[in-house]
């Protein structure tokens, strides 16, 4: 039986999508600091994802989008939750506790090289190249700039403790990997955005859910901006955002669409000075700049070799 799709939508449409997820997802970090004041990070997460499920839930069922149907279909939405949702806001929300928001957003920008190392793997059409690799390499020393090691010969370390830094690129790697997972499997199945963003975040939300009296059982201190910082969270970056971003894997690909995470930076420490007084070391975005240098060397290589390509690839065909 044939699954139905939805028409692509327009480059117009895609760009302008791509430009808010780097809004929304920049200041994810700033209000993950807020609503850990009330919460603790399990129940950030918590609250994230059962929000942006409900959020996603409306939306599916408003636009009248068919649901995936066949256990092989929904087992791939839960390894989507687990990896794009579950895991890596688990690790951010974590990491939140120790480090400023403006750190943990450059962090989050080695998303694409975790996607193109996985990629690399797990994509026939997506080969490592040696220009990519030579990016590949010059991000790795951005991230180890970012981390500073000097530092932790003295005080510095307090400011970013090796063990919530790991937990970030722990987070940016499971999104790597699922970045790449939805490209090779879900892609292709050809699925409405809006019900392939719904069963994903819905998957993580009863993994969530399940887990919940186990582990977040903490007392909570709610306030306005808590719950305002939560809400936004789950229904514009946990909802609304994913609808786009399944959209922007599906027309632009997996490595292309993770580039993302060059503006997340910029808006995620902009904010925390703004709002939350913070102040970064200079090796920090040094340390960025490396690594958004090195994706940008990746990825052109990636766009070159496509446009050079005789035959039609995963990434020309393949539309949500």
């Amino acid at each position: 039986m044939t699954t139905p799709t939805t028409a692509p939508a327009p480059a117009g449409r895609i760009t302008a999508m791509y430009v808010m997820l780097a809004l929304i997802w920049g200041s994810s970090f700033l209000l993950i600091k807020v609503a850990l004041e009330g919460l603790s990070p399990t129940q950030v997460v918590l609250g994230r994802i059962v929000l942006g499920a409900l959020a996603l839930l409306v939306v599916a069922l408003v636009m009248r989008k068919p649901w995936p149907r066949g256990r092989r279909v929904w087992g791939h939405l839960v390894v989507l939750g687990v990896l794009l949702c579950v895991l890596p806001f688990l690790a951010f929300a974590w990491a939140g506790q120790h480090l400023a928001s403006g750190l943990s957003s450059i962090l989050n920008a080695t998303t694409p090289l975790m996607t193109a190392g996985a990629a690399a793997a797990f994509l026939p059409n997506e080969r490592l190249t040696r220009r990519q690799g030579v990016g590949l390499a010059l991000g790795a020393v951005g991230v180890v700039v970012i981390v500073g090691p000097w530092t932790y010969l003295g005080e510095l370390a307090e400011a970013a403790p090796l063990p919530a830094v790991l937990a970030c690129l722990g987070a940016t790697a499971c999104y790597g990997l699922g970045m790449t997972y939805l490209r090779r499997f879900v892609t292709p199945l050809r699925l409405p955005a809006e019900t392939v963003a719904a069963g994903q975040v819905g998957s993580a939300a009863l993994v969530t859910l399940a887990l919940a009296p186990l582990v977040a059982r903490e007392p909570v201190a709610l306030s306005t901006s808590v719950i305002v910082a939560t809400v936004l969270l789950g229904v514009l970056g946990t909802g609304i955002a994913y609808v786009w971003n399944t959209q922007v894997v599906g027309a632009w690909g997996a490595q292309r669409a993770s580039t993302v995470t060059y503006l997340t930076p910029v808006v995620g420490v902009a904010l925390g000075m703004a709002v939350l007084g913070e102040r970064l070391q200079w090796h920090e975005p040094v340390g960025g700049v490396l690594v958004v240098i090195g994706v940008i060397v990746a990825q052109g290589a990636l766009r070159r070799r496509v446009r050079r390509s005789s035959q039609p690839t995963d990434l020309d065909t393949v539309r949500l």
